[in-house]
């Protein structure tokens, strides 16, 4: 009886140590997104932290994703308690530096942490050369599926996110994803057909003759009258009263 014990033991056993051997060889920040290929969700966001000349942007201005239709977007969440955002921070100062005149716009979005903090913690860093946005309540990391931060987002020409980078980025990335979105084409907006043009506003409706049947029911009123009336006529006369 030890034997089949020991069999049954088993058929639990290997299929447990094969699936953590398994997940030893994952990297636990590796985690997919569903955002690569689809539209980039759209935002508002007032700036924080200025950045320095010449990518400096007014405090308080809002920047909204609309307006940059047709360049390509990095937008990096950051925070000032996440430990990894100082190995990346240098790196992406200095990148987006390289990119001045290009039509490339660098933002950091802050998460879950409060704008002074944000600005004390660029200041200890040694300042950046971009701006940093405030998202209020992470709605927009929210939008975006953010799983922890750093994560870098990069979006393209079409307003697509064509890339997203979990952990501190490094240049040869950046460089590697901005070179290729840069060098794609500009999607042509679609262009209404001559025949959409042409096509009437009823757009063939059966509904167009609803003028013609509107009438119809008061045809049929008088008849169905009638019909009520006849029915309320005795089917035998009645007899007249003796002198």
């Amino acid at each position: 009886m030890n034997w089949k014990r020991a069999f049954i033991a088993s058929l639990f056993a290997v299929p447990v140590i094969l699936l953590f051997a398994w997940g030893m060889t994952q990297d636990p920040k590796d985690i997919p997104s569903p955002l690569p290929g689809r539209e980039a969700p759209t935002f508002a966001l007032d700036v924080f932290a200025p950045g320095q000349p010449p990518l400096q942007k007014p405090l308080g201005d809002t920047i909204r994703l609309a307006d940059m239709k047709g360049d390509v977007v990095v937008l990096n969440f950051w925070a000032s308690w996440c430990l990894a955002c100082r190995d990346e921070h240098s790196t992406l100062s200095e990148v987006a530096r390289s990119y001045v005149g290009k039509p490339v716009h660098f933002y950091g979005v802050l998460y879950n942490d409060q704008p002074q903090n944000g600005r004390d913690w660029i200041a200890e860093m040694g300042g950046q050369s971009y701006p940093s946005l405030n998202d209020p309540k992470a709605r927009t990391a929210i939008d975006y599926g953010l799983y922890g931060v750093p994560e870098t987002f990069f979006l393209d020409r079409n307003g697509r996110v064509a890339f997203k980078n979990t952990g501190p980025v490094s240049a040869a990335t950046l460089a590697r994803v901005i070179d290729s979105l840069m060098a794609s084409p500009v999607a042509a907006p679609a262009a209404s057909t001559p025949a959409a043009a042409a096509q009437p506003k009823t757009g063939g409706c059966p509904c167009a003759d609803s003028s013609s049947r509107s009438r119809s029911p008061s045809r049929r009123w008088p008849r169905r009258r009638r019909a009520r009336r006849t029915r309320a006529r005795p089917r035998f006369p009645i007899p007249a009263r003796p002198a």
